[in-house]
Protein backbone atom coordinates (compact mmCIF):
# COMPACT_ATOMS: atom_id res chain seq x y z
CA UNK A 1 0.00 0.00 0.00
CA UNK A 2 1.08 3.37 -0.75
CA UNK A 3 1.97 5.95 1.78
CA UNK A 4 1.03 8.73 -0.87
CA UNK A 5 -0.04 8.58 -4.26
CA UNK A 6 0.22 11.19 -7.50
CA UNK A 7 -1.26 13.97 -6.10
CA UNK A 8 0.72 14.64 -3.31
CA UNK A 9 1.19 18.44 -4.48
CA UNK A 10 -2.60 18.66 -2.93
CA UNK A 11 -3.20 16.34 -0.26
CA UNK A 12 -0.54 14.22 1.29
CA UNK A 13 -1.43 11.49 4.07
CA UNK A 14 1.03 10.35 6.39
CA UNK A 15 -0.06 7.21 8.61
CA UNK A 16 3.32 6.04 9.97
CA UNK A 17 2.30 6.98 13.36
CA UNK A 18 -0.61 4.69 12.89
CA UNK A 19 1.35 1.25 12.45
CA UNK A 20 2.39 -1.02 15.35
CA UNK A 21 5.98 -0.01 14.30
CA UNK A 22 5.41 3.33 15.21
CA UNK A 23 2.78 2.95 18.47
CA UNK A 24 3.01 -0.84 19.47
CA UNK A 25 -0.19 -2.56 20.10
CA UNK A 26 -2.00 0.55 19.84
CA UNK A 27 -1.20 0.28 15.81
CA UNK A 28 -1.90 -1.64 12.93
CA UNK A 29 0.34 -4.26 12.26
CA UNK A 30 1.28 -5.03 8.43
CA UNK A 31 -0.63 -7.77 7.82
CA UNK A 32 -3.23 -5.77 9.36
CA UNK A 33 -2.81 -2.75 6.83
CA UNK A 34 -2.23 -5.32 4.28
CA UNK A 35 -5.78 -7.10 5.19
CA UNK A 36 -7.47 -3.65 3.41
CA UNK A 37 -7.41 -4.67 0.40
CA UNK A 38 -10.27 -6.55 -0.19
CA UNK A 39 -13.04 -4.74 2.01
CA UNK A 40 -11.28 -1.75 0.21
CA UNK A 41 -11.41 -2.78 -3.41
CA UNK A 42 -15.40 -4.44 -3.04
CA UNK A 43 -15.77 -0.92 -1.19
CA UNK A 44 -14.71 0.68 -4.41
CA UNK A 45 -16.42 -1.05 -6.91
CA UNK A 46 -20.00 -0.53 -4.48
CA UNK A 47 -19.21 3.27 -5.00
CA UNK A 48 -18.60 3.32 -8.92
CA UNK A 49 -21.99 1.33 -9.65
CA UNK A 50 -23.63 3.39 -7.25
CA UNK A 51 -22.29 6.63 -8.63
CA UNK A 52 -22.90 5.31 -12.55
CA UNK A 53 -26.54 4.27 -11.39
CA UNK A 54 -26.99 7.90 -10.22
CA UNK A 55 -27.22 7.06 -6.62
CA UNK A 56 -24.24 9.66 -5.51
CA UNK A 57 -25.09 12.97 -7.11
CA UNK A 58 -22.45 14.90 -5.11
CA UNK A 59 -19.56 13.17 -7.10
CA UNK A 60 -20.63 15.08 -9.80
CA UNK A 61 -20.97 18.56 -8.50
CA UNK A 62 -17.71 19.70 -9.12
CA UNK A 63 -18.60 18.94 -12.61
CA UNK A 64 -21.40 21.54 -12.91
CA UNK A 65 -19.94 24.11 -14.83
CA UNK A 66 -23.23 25.90 -15.74
CA UNK A 67 -24.01 26.55 -11.99
CA UNK A 68 -20.39 28.15 -11.00
CA UNK A 69 -21.30 30.64 -14.15
CA UNK A 70 -24.30 31.41 -12.88
CA UNK A 71 -22.77 31.87 -9.24
CA UNK A 72 -20.15 33.87 -10.76
CA UNK A 73 -22.16 35.98 -12.91
CA UNK A 74 -24.69 36.46 -9.47
CA UNK A 75 -21.71 37.62 -7.14
CA UNK A 76 -20.36 40.34 -10.09
CA UNK A 77 -23.94 41.66 -10.15
CA UNK A 78 -23.94 41.48 -6.36
CA UNK A 79 -20.90 43.29 -5.67
CA UNK A 80 -22.28 46.42 -7.15
CA UNK A 81 -24.77 46.44 -5.12
CA UNK A 82 -24.58 44.69 -1.75
CA UNK A 83 -22.72 45.07 1.82
CA UNK A 84 -23.56 42.05 2.74
CA UNK A 85 -24.49 39.15 2.17
CA UNK A 86 -26.48 37.12 5.55
CA UNK A 87 -26.95 32.59 4.85
CA UNK A 88 -29.74 31.48 6.73
CA UNK A 89 -29.35 28.05 6.96
CA UNK A 90 -28.23 25.24 9.67
CA UNK A 91 -26.26 22.42 9.35
CA UNK A 92 -25.15 20.91 5.91
CA UNK A 93 -26.81 24.51 4.68
CA UNK A 94 -24.27 26.92 6.67
CA UNK A 95 -21.14 24.80 7.56
CA UNK A 96 -19.25 24.24 4.51
CA UNK A 97 -19.94 27.55 3.72
CA UNK A 98 -18.36 29.03 6.43
CA UNK A 99 -15.92 26.23 6.63
CA UNK A 100 -14.46 27.60 2.78
CA UNK A 101 -14.81 31.13 3.42
CA UNK A 102 -13.16 30.98 6.94
CA UNK A 103 -10.10 29.08 4.68
CA UNK A 104 -10.06 31.05 1.62
CA UNK A 105 -10.80 34.60 2.78
CA UNK A 106 -8.86 36.71 5.03
CA UNK A 107 -9.49 35.84 8.31
CA UNK A 108 -10.43 39.79 8.93
CA UNK A 109 -12.38 40.00 6.02
CA UNK A 110 -15.99 40.95 7.06
CA UNK A 111 -13.99 43.93 9.11
CA UNK A 112 -11.87 45.44 6.02
CA UNK A 113 -13.34 48.74 4.83
CA UNK A 114 -15.45 48.16 1.55
CA UNK A 115 -12.46 49.50 -0.52
CA UNK A 116 -9.90 47.31 1.09
CA UNK A 117 -12.36 44.34 0.72
CA UNK A 118 -14.15 44.55 -2.45
CA UNK A 119 -16.71 42.08 -1.78
CA UNK A 120 -19.53 41.79 0.57
CA UNK A 121 -19.38 40.77 4.04
CA UNK A 122 -21.07 37.34 4.79
CA UNK A 123 -22.57 35.95 7.71
CA UNK A 124 -23.41 32.14 8.67
CA UNK A 125 -26.48 32.50 11.09
CA UNK A 126 -26.10 28.85 12.20
CA UNK A 127 -28.26 28.90 15.18
CA UNK A 128 -31.46 30.69 16.48
CA UNK A 129 -29.80 32.21 19.41
CA UNK A 130 -31.96 35.28 19.75
CA UNK A 131 -29.64 37.53 21.20
CA UNK A 132 -26.98 36.23 18.58
CA UNK A 133 -29.62 36.69 15.51
CA UNK A 134 -30.96 40.53 16.92
CA UNK A 135 -27.47 41.55 16.88
CA UNK A 136 -26.83 40.50 13.91
CA UNK A 137 -29.63 42.12 12.38
CA UNK A 138 -28.88 45.25 14.03
CA UNK A 139 -25.36 45.52 12.18
CA UNK A 140 -26.84 45.41 8.99
CA UNK A 141 -28.35 47.98 6.58
CA UNK A 142 -31.52 46.80 4.51
CA UNK A 143 -30.54 48.51 1.71
CA UNK A 144 -27.37 46.84 1.04
CA UNK A 145 -28.18 43.21 2.45
CA UNK A 146 -28.92 40.09 0.45
CA UNK A 147 -30.27 37.59 2.20
CA UNK A 148 -29.69 34.37 1.11
CA UNK A 149 -32.41 31.51 2.72
CA UNK A 150 -31.10 28.10 2.40
CA UNK A 151 -33.44 25.01 2.90
CA UNK A 152 -34.12 21.71 0.81
CA UNK A 153 -37.42 21.63 2.09
CA UNK A 154 -38.64 24.71 3.41
CA UNK A 155 -40.00 22.88 6.62
CA UNK A 156 -36.26 23.18 8.86
CA UNK A 157 -37.92 24.89 11.57
CA UNK A 158 -34.52 26.86 12.67
CA UNK A 159 -33.98 28.02 8.94
CA UNK A 160 -37.55 29.05 8.28
CA UNK A 161 -37.84 30.93 11.76
CA UNK A 162 -35.35 33.27 10.43
CA UNK A 163 -36.45 33.67 7.21
CA UNK A 164 -39.75 34.63 8.52
CA UNK A 165 -38.23 37.47 11.06
CA UNK A 166 -35.54 38.44 8.14
CA UNK A 167 -38.66 38.81 5.51
CA UNK A 168 -40.48 40.82 8.05
CA UNK A 169 -37.28 43.03 9.15
CA UNK A 170 -36.65 43.47 5.32
CA UNK A 171 -40.60 44.06 4.70
CA UNK A 172 -41.09 47.35 7.04
CA UNK A 173 -37.74 48.47 6.54
CA UNK A 174 -38.53 49.38 2.78
CA UNK A 175 -41.49 47.91 2.08
CA UNK A 176 -42.63 44.71 0.07
CA UNK A 177 -42.17 45.99 -3.11
CA UNK A 178 -37.97 45.84 -2.41
CA UNK A 179 -37.99 42.43 -0.41
CA UNK A 180 -37.34 40.45 -4.09
CA UNK A 181 -34.43 42.54 -5.09
CA UNK A 182 -33.02 41.24 -1.72
CA UNK A 183 -34.02 37.62 -0.93
CA UNK A 184 -32.14 34.43 -2.52
CA UNK A 185 -33.43 30.97 -2.11
CA UNK A 186 -31.63 27.82 -2.60
CA UNK A 187 -34.25 25.11 -2.15
CA UNK A 188 -35.47 22.20 -3.60
CA UNK A 189 -35.83 23.08 -7.70
CA UNK A 190 -40.03 21.58 -8.30
CA UNK A 191 -40.93 20.91 -4.32
CA UNK A 192 -41.60 22.22 -0.72
CA UNK A 193 -43.13 25.41 0.69
CA UNK A 194 -39.99 27.37 -0.10
CA UNK A 195 -40.56 26.74 -3.55
CA UNK A 196 -43.80 27.62 -3.84
CA UNK A 197 -42.86 30.84 -1.80
CA UNK A 198 -40.61 31.47 -4.86
CA UNK A 199 -42.95 30.85 -7.27
CA UNK A 200 -45.68 32.90 -6.05
CA UNK A 201 -43.74 35.97 -4.90
CA UNK A 202 -41.09 35.62 -7.94
CA UNK A 203 -37.76 35.19 -5.92
CA UNK A 204 -34.51 34.91 -7.30
CA UNK A 205 -33.32 31.27 -6.68
CA UNK A 206 -31.12 28.25 -7.42
CA UNK A 207 -31.64 24.71 -7.07
CA UNK A 208 -30.51 22.14 -4.68
CA UNK A 209 -29.32 18.85 -6.40
CA UNK A 210 -31.89 16.06 -5.93
CA UNK A 211 -30.26 13.32 -3.77
CA UNK A 212 -27.81 15.32 -2.65
CA UNK A 213 -27.65 15.68 0.94
CA UNK A 214 -27.38 18.74 3.06
CA UNK A 215 -23.49 17.65 4.28
CA UNK A 216 -22.77 16.33 1.12
CA UNK A 217 -23.53 19.81 -0.51
CA UNK A 218 -20.99 22.51 0.19
CA UNK A 219 -20.43 22.38 -3.55
CA UNK A 220 -23.67 23.14 -5.10
CA UNK A 221 -25.36 26.31 -4.86
CA UNK A 222 -26.12 25.51 -1.18
CA UNK A 223 -21.85 26.84 -0.98
CA UNK A 224 -21.00 28.12 -4.22
CA UNK A 225 -23.45 30.95 -4.15
CA UNK A 226 -22.49 32.81 -0.97
CA UNK A 227 -18.32 31.67 -1.37
CA UNK A 228 -18.60 33.70 -4.70
CA UNK A 229 -20.67 36.65 -3.51
CA UNK A 230 -17.32 37.14 -0.61
CA UNK A 231 -15.32 36.73 -3.69
CA UNK A 232 -14.05 33.10 -3.07
CA UNK A 233 -12.55 31.57 -6.50
CA UNK A 234 -15.29 29.10 -6.89
CA UNK A 235 -13.49 27.77 -10.72
CA UNK A 236 -10.39 26.84 -8.50
CA UNK A 237 -12.30 25.77 -5.90
CA UNK A 238 -14.27 23.30 -8.11
CA UNK A 239 -11.19 22.43 -10.03
CA UNK A 240 -9.61 21.25 -6.88
CA UNK A 241 -12.47 18.97 -6.18
CA UNK A 242 -12.61 17.10 -9.60
CA UNK A 243 -9.03 15.87 -9.12
CA UNK A 244 -10.11 14.28 -6.08
CA UNK A 245 -13.33 13.01 -7.71
CA UNK A 246 -11.70 11.51 -10.66
CA UNK A 247 -9.76 9.50 -7.81
CA UNK A 248 -12.99 7.39 -7.22
CA UNK A 249 -11.52 5.21 -10.24
CA UNK A 250 -8.05 4.11 -8.77
CA UNK A 251 -7.44 1.40 -6.92
CA UNK A 252 -7.56 0.77 -3.53
CA UNK A 253 -4.05 1.22 -2.70
CA UNK A 254 -3.83 4.39 -4.74
CA UNK A 255 -6.88 6.12 -3.33
CA UNK A 256 -6.34 9.06 -1.03
CA UNK A 257 -9.65 8.65 0.20
CA UNK A 258 -10.24 4.94 0.65
CA UNK A 259 -6.89 4.64 2.22
CA UNK A 260 -8.15 7.49 4.87
CA UNK A 261 -11.79 5.44 5.20
CA UNK A 262 -10.21 1.96 5.21
CA UNK A 263 -7.64 3.50 7.97
CA UNK A 264 -9.81 4.88 10.19
CA UNK A 265 -12.48 1.83 10.14
CA UNK A 266 -9.28 -0.37 11.04
CA UNK A 267 -8.49 1.72 13.78
CA UNK A 268 -12.56 1.77 15.41
CA UNK A 269 -13.38 -1.69 14.57
CA UNK A 270 -9.98 -3.87 15.66
CA UNK A 271 -8.50 -1.13 17.74
CA UNK A 272 -11.18 0.76 19.75
CA UNK A 273 -10.79 4.07 18.51
CA UNK A 274 -14.29 5.32 18.90
CA UNK A 275 -13.24 8.84 18.48
CA UNK A 276 -10.91 10.76 15.39
CA UNK A 277 -10.00 13.94 16.45
CA UNK A 278 -9.59 16.56 13.44
CA UNK A 279 -6.86 19.32 14.43
CA UNK A 280 -6.13 21.59 12.24
CA UNK A 281 -2.55 23.27 12.66
CA UNK A 282 -4.14 27.10 11.05
CA UNK A 283 -6.84 29.27 12.18
CA UNK A 284 -8.14 29.42 9.01
CA UNK A 285 -8.81 25.68 8.79
CA UNK A 286 -10.52 25.74 11.66
CA UNK A 287 -14.38 25.52 10.77
CA UNK A 288 -13.21 22.87 8.34
CA UNK A 289 -13.14 20.59 11.64
CA UNK A 290 -16.77 21.97 12.36
CA UNK A 291 -17.74 20.81 8.80
CA UNK A 292 -16.76 17.87 9.57
CA UNK A 293 -17.87 16.71 12.60
CA UNK A 294 -21.73 17.19 11.01
CA UNK A 295 -20.09 15.15 7.71
CA UNK A 296 -18.26 12.31 9.86
CA UNK A 297 -20.98 11.89 12.56
CA UNK A 298 -24.17 12.14 10.84
CA UNK A 299 -23.37 10.08 7.87
CA UNK A 300 -21.82 7.03 9.73
CA UNK A 301 -23.25 7.13 13.26
CA UNK A 302 -26.10 4.49 13.00
CA UNK A 303 -27.76 2.01 14.84
CA UNK A 304 -28.85 0.12 11.99
CA UNK A 305 -26.95 -1.67 8.62
CA UNK A 306 -28.50 -1.68 5.71
CA UNK A 307 -29.76 -5.52 5.96
CA UNK A 308 -32.07 -4.39 9.25
CA UNK A 309 -29.76 -5.80 11.62
CA UNK A 310 -29.01 -3.85 15.14
CA UNK A 311 -25.50 -1.68 15.02
CA UNK A 312 -23.98 0.78 16.86
CA UNK A 313 -21.66 1.86 13.91
CA UNK A 314 -19.44 4.74 13.77
CA UNK A 315 -16.45 7.05 14.93
CA UNK A 316 -17.15 10.39 16.56
CA UNK A 317 -15.40 13.39 14.96
CA UNK A 318 -14.10 15.71 17.34
CA UNK A 319 -13.32 19.33 16.54
CA UNK A 320 -9.57 20.58 18.71
CA UNK A 321 -6.96 23.45 16.69
CA UNK A 322 -3.24 23.47 16.83
CA UNK A 323 -1.70 24.89 18.53
CA UNK A 324 -4.35 25.76 20.90
CA UNK A 325 -5.74 22.80 22.08
CA UNK A 326 -2.39 20.87 23.28
CA UNK A 327 -3.51 23.49 26.72
CA UNK A 328 -6.67 22.18 26.87
CA UNK A 329 -7.33 18.50 25.01
CA UNK A 330 -3.63 17.15 24.49
CA UNK A 331 -3.20 16.16 28.16
CA UNK A 332 -6.15 13.47 27.55
CA UNK A 333 -5.14 12.54 24.33
CA UNK A 334 -1.71 11.36 26.22
CA UNK A 335 -2.66 10.53 28.90
CA UNK A 336 -6.70 9.81 28.72
CA UNK A 337 -8.49 6.58 27.97
CA UNK A 338 -6.97 4.43 24.59
CA UNK A 339 -9.93 5.45 22.45
CA UNK A 340 -8.43 8.13 19.94
CA UNK A 341 -7.33 8.58 17.05
CA UNK A 342 -5.69 11.91 16.50
CA UNK A 343 -5.88 13.25 12.97
CA UNK A 344 -3.36 16.43 12.16
CA UNK A 345 -4.36 18.85 9.11
CA UNK A 346 -1.19 20.99 8.44
CA UNK A 347 -0.27 23.25 5.86
CA UNK A 348 3.07 23.31 4.12
CA UNK A 349 3.20 27.44 3.22
CA UNK A 350 1.16 29.18 5.14
CA UNK A 351 0.12 32.53 3.21
CA UNK A 352 1.15 34.97 5.83
CA UNK A 353 4.03 34.61 8.61
CA UNK A 354 5.92 36.34 11.13
CA UNK A 355 9.71 36.92 12.19
CA UNK A 356 10.13 36.52 15.74
CA UNK A 357 12.44 39.31 17.47
CA UNK A 358 16.17 38.71 18.86
CA UNK A 359 15.31 40.42 21.49
CA UNK A 360 15.92 39.92 25.52
CA UNK A 361 18.91 37.41 23.96
CA UNK A 362 19.90 37.28 27.92
CA UNK A 363 16.92 35.07 29.07
CA UNK A 364 17.33 31.38 28.30
CA UNK A 365 14.17 30.64 28.08
CA UNK A 366 13.39 33.43 25.12
CA UNK A 367 16.72 33.58 23.20
CA UNK A 368 15.96 30.52 21.37
CA UNK A 369 13.11 32.24 19.97
CA UNK A 370 15.18 35.16 17.93
CA UNK A 371 14.84 34.74 14.46
CA UNK A 372 13.04 31.86 13.83
CA UNK A 373 8.97 32.98 13.08
CA UNK A 374 5.62 31.90 14.29
CA UNK A 375 5.20 29.53 11.12
CA UNK A 376 8.09 27.64 12.08
CA UNK A 377 6.95 27.08 15.61
CA UNK A 378 3.57 26.25 14.47
CA UNK A 379 5.52 23.65 12.59
CA UNK A 380 7.56 22.27 14.96
CA UNK A 381 4.55 22.66 17.64
CA UNK A 382 2.93 20.08 15.24
CA UNK A 383 5.51 17.65 14.76
CA UNK A 384 6.55 17.73 18.34
CA UNK A 385 3.01 16.98 19.14
CA UNK A 386 2.52 14.23 16.75
CA UNK A 387 5.64 12.05 18.03
CA UNK A 388 4.88 12.80 21.62
CA UNK A 389 1.93 11.05 20.81
CA UNK A 390 3.49 8.24 18.77
CA UNK A 391 5.99 7.46 21.99
CA UNK A 392 3.55 7.52 24.71
CA UNK A 393 1.58 4.75 22.26
CA UNK A 394 -1.14 6.81 21.15
CA UNK A 395 -1.94 6.89 17.18
CA UNK A 396 -2.34 9.36 15.12
CA UNK A 397 -2.05 10.54 11.28
CA UNK A 398 -1.08 13.70 9.35
CA UNK A 399 -2.82 15.15 6.51
CA UNK A 400 -1.08 17.92 5.03
CA UNK A 401 -1.64 20.58 2.26
CA UNK A 402 1.02 22.70 0.24
CA UNK A 403 -0.96 25.59 0.79
CA UNK A 404 -4.50 27.44 1.56
CA UNK A 405 -5.38 27.49 -1.68
CA UNK A 406 -9.30 27.27 -3.51
CA UNK A 407 -7.33 24.48 -5.24
CA UNK A 408 -5.98 22.73 -2.46
CA UNK A 409 -9.52 22.92 -0.32
CA UNK A 410 -11.45 21.90 -3.42
CA UNK A 411 -9.56 18.58 -3.19
CA UNK A 412 -9.35 18.31 0.45
CA UNK A 413 -13.05 18.66 0.89
CA UNK A 414 -13.98 16.37 -2.00
CA UNK A 415 -11.49 13.43 -0.63
CA UNK A 416 -13.49 13.88 3.10
CA UNK A 417 -17.01 13.69 1.28
CA UNK A 418 -15.33 10.66 -0.24
CA UNK A 419 -14.07 8.74 2.43
CA UNK A 420 -17.26 9.25 4.53
CA UNK A 421 -19.13 7.48 1.87
CA UNK A 422 -16.55 4.99 1.33
CA UNK A 423 -17.24 4.06 5.04
CA UNK A 424 -20.38 3.88 5.01
CA UNK A 425 -19.67 0.83 2.67
CA UNK A 426 -17.50 -0.54 5.60
CA UNK A 427 -19.45 -0.49 8.05
CA UNK A 428 -22.35 -1.63 6.10
CA UNK A 429 -24.73 1.34 6.98
CA UNK A 430 -26.42 4.12 5.11
CA UNK A 431 -23.77 7.23 4.91
CA UNK A 432 -26.92 9.48 3.34
CA UNK A 433 -29.53 9.15 6.04
CA UNK A 434 -29.96 10.81 9.51
CA UNK A 435 -33.10 8.63 11.14
CA UNK A 436 -31.70 9.58 14.55
CA UNK A 437 -32.16 13.34 14.57
CA UNK A 438 -35.73 13.30 13.65
CA UNK A 439 -37.37 12.00 16.75
CA UNK A 440 -35.95 15.52 18.64
CA UNK A 441 -37.74 17.27 15.59
CA UNK A 442 -41.03 15.81 16.29
CA UNK A 443 -40.99 16.97 19.46
CA UNK A 444 -39.96 19.99 19.16
CA UNK A 445 -42.78 20.45 16.44
CA UNK A 446 -45.10 19.39 19.18
CA UNK A 447 -43.98 21.55 21.57
CA UNK A 448 -44.26 24.54 19.61
CA UNK A 449 -47.68 23.06 18.46
CA UNK A 450 -47.16 22.32 14.80
CA UNK A 451 -50.24 20.63 13.83
CA UNK A 452 -50.18 16.70 13.28
CA UNK A 453 -47.39 16.31 16.33
CA UNK A 454 -49.95 16.39 19.10
CA UNK A 455 -48.76 13.02 20.04
CA UNK A 456 -45.38 14.10 20.74
CA UNK A 457 -46.44 17.16 22.78
CA UNK A 458 -48.11 14.32 24.79
CA UNK A 459 -45.20 11.71 25.12
CA UNK A 460 -42.80 14.92 25.81
CA UNK A 461 -44.84 15.61 28.70
CA UNK A 462 -45.28 11.70 29.80
CA UNK A 463 -41.88 11.39 29.89
CA UNK A 464 -41.27 14.65 32.49
CA UNK A 465 -43.80 13.16 35.16
CA UNK A 466 -41.82 10.70 35.69
CA UNK A 467 -38.93 12.47 36.15
CA UNK A 468 -39.38 15.40 38.62
CA UNK A 469 -37.82 13.90 41.29
CA UNK A 470 -34.62 14.08 39.71
CA UNK A 471 -34.61 17.56 39.52
CA UNK A 472 -32.94 20.19 41.73
CA UNK A 473 -33.61 23.68 42.50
Amino acid sequence: MAGENKDASLLRIDYNNLTSEAVGAAGLAPETLASLKEPLTGALKNIQARHQKGELPFLDSPLDQELAQNCKKLANQGRKIFQDVVVLGIGGSALGASAIFTALRPLNHNRLSDRKRGWPRLWVADNIDPEGFTALLATLDPETTLVNVISKSGATAETMSQFLIAHDWLRKRLGAKAIAERLLVTTDPANGVLRKIVNDLNLTSLPIPPGVGGRFSVLTAVGLAPLALAGVNIKALLAGARLAAAEIQRPWSDNKAAILAGLNWLMTTTKGRGSLVLTPYADALARVADWFNQLWNESLGKGTKLDGSSTMAGQTAIKALGATDQHSQLQMWMEGPQDKTIMFLGVEKLRANLKIPAIFQEHEALSYLGGKTLADLLDCELKGTARALAENGRPNLTLTIPTISPQAIGYLIQTLEMATVISGVLYNVDPLDQPGVELGKKFTYGLMGRAGFEDFLDRYNQGLSSNTKFILS
